[in-house]
């Protein structure tokens, strides 16, 4: 049976699954930075390595071809994997969306099914699991919504911009959406007001403030390229109520950190209802939480009423690696798929 490897590979991380005899056995989020250029790819490549080395499959998906690096994203598709086939051999795979798994070459001859699908990859996979379900993925930056029913994904959407018009897509995510995308009004003190915009803070801070962040997830500098303390994350989130953090107490800005967190979850939770509606799913199907955010999905799932499972508890991931299987669910679901083909 073979060792396989999947690769997540976005503008941010690189995310990194091994399966070993169909269970996934480790799982890793490497930092990759690839809007510097396509070398980030290069160093996280290598750091994976160690974790890689005994696999016999190598199957990768992406969303880093929307980054800045590249003029487009034809362009975006083909570098990456240029890169991954000179770091992996010309035996490598990839998921091209819709059509499934298949080698580089027919990877390259469809570079708009392979762009930014992943989401597919981590459907697929639910589906061979669950006849119907809703699959909520929150990454560090972007939300999916992925309905499956009578045991077949069937979203609307399948490029970036038309799962951002059926909300399939939700442009937040668990760290490193500016405060200013997530709210335009807060409240401090109990009287709310107008935000201030400029890269003061990030959701990674607010949820600092509250406590709330694993401490493993933020793995990029801050916004002002200080420390990661309580204080300081406190320090950035004043500025975006154009105040210092000794101007109201601890526990005001708690409380406004609160609200700023409920008014993410409660967009995310309208996309979700309306992708349920859209695709006829009854009240009784399982959400399927996945993504550094998970957690925050769980909650989701008891504010909407549906009874939930993590996506590492579907990828049979063993104890020790099941945190961050499903964390890093189209990974992981890659790895999975290709042992099974």
């Amino acid at each position: 049976m073979p060792i396989t490897a999947g690769y997540d590979i976005g503008g941010a991380h690189l995310k990194v699954a091994l399966v070993e005899g169909r269970r996934t056995v480790a799982v890793r989020q490497i930092p990759c930075p690839l809007w510097r250029g396509i070398d980030a790819l290069d160093k996280a490549l290598a750091e994976a390595d160690a974790l890689t080395a005994r696999a016999s499959v190598h199957a990768a998906t992406m969303t880093g071809e929307l980054c800045e690096a590249f003029t487009d994203r034809f362009a975006g598709v083909a570098s990456i994997l240029d890169r991954f086939e000179a770091l992996r051999g010309p035996n490598a795979r990839a998921w091209i969306g819709a059509r499934g798994m298949g080698s580089l070459d027919d990877a390259r001859a469809h570079p708009l099914d392979v762009a930014s699908t992943n989401f597919l990859a981590s459907a697929a996979w639910v589906s061979s699991q669950l006849a119907n379900a809703l699959l909520v993925d929150m990454g560090s930056t972007t939300t999916d919504i992925i309905p499956i029913v009578d045991g077949k994904a069937v979203p609307r959407g399948l490029s970036d911009g038309d799962r951002l018009r059926t909300g399939e897509l939700v442009y937040t995510g668990t760290t490193r959406s500016d405060v200013s995308t997530v709210a335009r009004r807060g409240q401090l003190n109990g009287i709310e007001q107008r935000l201030a915009a400029g890269s003061f803070a990030n959701m990674a801070d607010v949820r600092r403030v509250l406590g709330t962040l694993p401490p493993d997830v933020d793995q990029h500098s801050t916004l002002d390229g200080r420390g990661k303390s309580r204080g300081e994350s406190l320090e950035r989130f004043a500025r975006c109520f154009g105040r210092d953090a000794s101007d109201a107490t601890a526990a005001a800005w708690a409380a406004a950190a609160s609200d700023i967190a409920r008014q993410q979850m409660a967009d995310i939770a309208d996309a979700a209802k309306a992708v349920m509606q859209s695709a006829k799913l009854s009240a009784d199907v399982t959400l399927v939480a996945a993504g550094i955010g998970a957690g925050e999905v769980a909650h989701l799932a008891d504010r909407l009423n549906l009874r939930c499972t993590q996506f590492g508890t579907l990828a049979h991931a063993l104890p020790e690696c099941a945190t961050w299987a499903t964390r890093c669910a189209p990974a992981t679901a890659l790895a999975l798929i290709a042992a099974k083909a």
